[in-house]
């Protein structure tokens, strides 16, 4: 995603909208879930509308463009037509193939595969070609639910069978372990992870309850959290302390099964939707692939059921009274984006208005007809952005009815929504991702923990459970507000949060005398600064939790942190957007020496 920050992946501004185009999925063009024996029926248009303020560049250029001569000596030609193995996926979900040893990038062909393609573009070292016909397909495979996965952007693997997607993407992060990070990696099959992972759980929950039937239970550092992450928290003490019965660390890290969701559709809870116009009025939906032109659509299959309503409700109502769309070609319209907050613990909503200019026709009305037909809206605002650019939001936000805030929990830890704060879009798999964070961070209650690139302290607040203080750091001011925000409003005291760079403010924090036993970090896609690594290093800390959306800048990252006295001693992918190439991934460190 372009226009992230320090804060990561601009998971943490006020502002949090990023430019719809390549990176990871913005928020009208997020994941979208595939299941083999889950179909939800949906009643999508599929039509497809250039935006009226679509970009030039998903325009055709005028004139004839100049082909490049052919390279000599390749032993395919654009426009050929060749039968090729797939023998492996890419990290923007792209098969892999060999035509004589050449390279061909295959959109939509999946390993395993024999297809006939026809090669579209080549380069000295690697081409693009065109899937044509699937000749051998593979047991992955599946039919995508989606009426209009072809032509969105959202999804890049929807065609492919959900466990093959867990599978892969543990694939990836091993991959780049290696292959970046040269890092040794051990070699277990899935059946045996899968086991090993049961028995160190069930393992570790026996131990819970021999420890309580002692009577060591009654201690607490905060509010109860989840069993798991105590259990988890148990089992990586005990492994630290040396009482589990581990393989010998010269095999490698153990990169454990991609931890997914039951039910891998309607997962998002918040809808971004670009909004054209049409001869029919107005059109709302995805950005086709690498373009500004709106698909219309009525229903997504990753949002949740009640965000999809509000969107086809605002249109319907914005047609009525004749609401225009924000044309950006000419500045002219009003119309630009709907924004739809969905808090799943609580059942509230946000409907958020981006609009180019403080006046709507028909307000009072507007609200009115969408008060009356969303009873569940429990906040109405309206965000002015009168700039000629791709950024969602602008500088002005107001609310037009209900309160400024929704309010929703993961796990016990309650969280003010604002229309410009961030908040992670998969709910039930954050819970997930910040109890492996915290069951990683091996916290017995006396610890002293930094929280690097904390955002509007989410993981700050799940560590301060069990923590005896924790530190946040974070470069965004209005972040830093929220953080605050949400520790008084959980009542936490244990927690401090700080504005600036964490390179620059956890060594200022050392020379005041605090040490941290664990730093926790969670960058955005382009991993670390080296500053903070190297602050890392000084710092000494006995683990570190390192908390990734790219396997890539992770590999990288845990490559310094190996070479500066720290022993990579797992890894958990986390499948947060299904159905996408996105995967994150929670790594723990601990110091050389320390392991008991």
């Amino acid at each position: 995603m372009s226009n992230t920050n320090r804060s990561g992946r601009g998971k943490n501004r006020r502002n949090s909208a990023a430019p719809q185009g390549k990176g990871k999925a913005s928020a009208s063009r997020q994941p979208s879930q595939s299941t083999q024996s889950t179909r939800p029926s949906t009643s999508q248009s599929g039509k497809e509308v250039r935006s009226r303020g679509a970009s030039l560049s998903g325009v055709r250029s005028k004139g004839r463009t100049r082909e490049s001569a052919p390279i000599e000596g390749l032993p395919v030609s654009k426009n050929e037509e060749t039968v090729i193995e797939i023998v492996g996926m890419n990290h923007d979900g792209e098969g892999v193939g060999r035509a004589d040893g050449y390279t061909l990038f295959v959109q939509g062909a999946l390993p395993g595969e024999t297809v006939r393609v026809r090669v579209m573009k080549t380069k000295k070292q690697y081409g693009y070609a065109k899937l044509l016909e699937i000749v051998k397909a593979s047991p992955d495979r599946v039919s995508a639910p989606c009426p209009i996965y072809d032509q969105c952007g959202g999804c890049q693997i929807q065609h492919m069978s959900y466990a093959g997607q867990l599978a892969w993407k543990r694939q990836l992060v091993v991959d780049n372990l290696q292959r970046i990070g040269k890092l040794n990696v051990m070699v277990e099959d899935a059946e045996t992870l899968a086991s090993n992972t049961q028995d160190d759980k069930e393992g570790a929950e026996q131990r819970v309850q021999d420890d309580a039937s002692v009577g060591d239970a009654n201690q607490t550092t905060g509010p109860a959290t989840s069993e798991v992450q105590m259990i988890g928290s148990n089992r990586i003490r005990l492994r630290l302390e040396g009482v589990m019965n581990e393989e010998d660390t010269e095999q490698g890290i153990r990169v454990l099964p991609t931890m997914g969701m039951d039910e891998p559709w309607r997962y998002r809870n918040k809808a971004q939707v670009p909004i054209g116009a049409a001869e029919g009025g107005l059109v709302g939906g995805f950005y086709a692939k690498g373009s500004h032109r709106i698909i219309d659509m009525e229903s997504c299959l990753i949002q949740h059921e009640h965000n999809d309503e509000v969107v086809a409700k605002v249109k319907e109502i914005g047609n009525h009274f004749g609401i225009s769309a924000y044309n950006e070609e000419t500045g002219r319209g009003l119309l630009r984006h709907v924004v739809v907050k969905k808090a799943f613990r609580t059942g509230e909503m946000m409907l958020v208005l981006v609009t180019n200019g403080r006046d709507i026709p028909y307000k009072d009305e507007w609200i009115g007809s969408i008060r009356e037909a969303i009873p569940h809206v429990a906040s109405i605002c309206q965000n002015v952005n009168k700039k000629q650019t791709n950024v969602i939001f602008g500088d002005e936000t107001r609310v037009l009815w209900g309160r400024d805030v929704i309010y929703d929990y993961i796990g016990d830890v309650q969280f003010a929504i604002s229309a410009r704060s961030f908040y992670q879009v998969n709910p039930v798999q954050t819970e997930v991702l910040y109890g492996k964070t915290v069951e990683y961070a091996g916290l017995s209650g006396k610890e002293t923990v930094i929280d690097a690139y904390c955002g509007i302290g989410t993981i700050s607040l799940f560590l301060a459970q069990h923590a005896d203080q924790v530190y946040g750091v974070e470069i965004v001011p209005e972040a830093i507000e929220d953080a605050r925000s949400n520790a008084l409003l959980n009542e936490m005291r244990n927690v401090k949060f700080e504005v600036g760079a964490s390179e620059d403010v956890i060594p200022r924090w050392k020379e005041q005398g605090i040490e941290a036993d664990v730093i926790v970090v969670d960058p955005p896609r382009k991993g670390c600064d080296p500053r903070l690594l190297d602050t890392i290093l000084e710092m000494k800390p006995e683990r570190v939790v390192y908390v990734s959306c790219n396997p890539s800048t992770l590999a990288r990252d845990l490559r310094v942190l190996e070479d500066g006295g720290y022993r990579t001693v797992e890894v958990t992918p986390v499948d947060m957007f299904p159905h996408t190439v996105h995967v994150e991934s929670v790594a723990m460190l601990v110091r050389n020496g320390t392991e008991g």
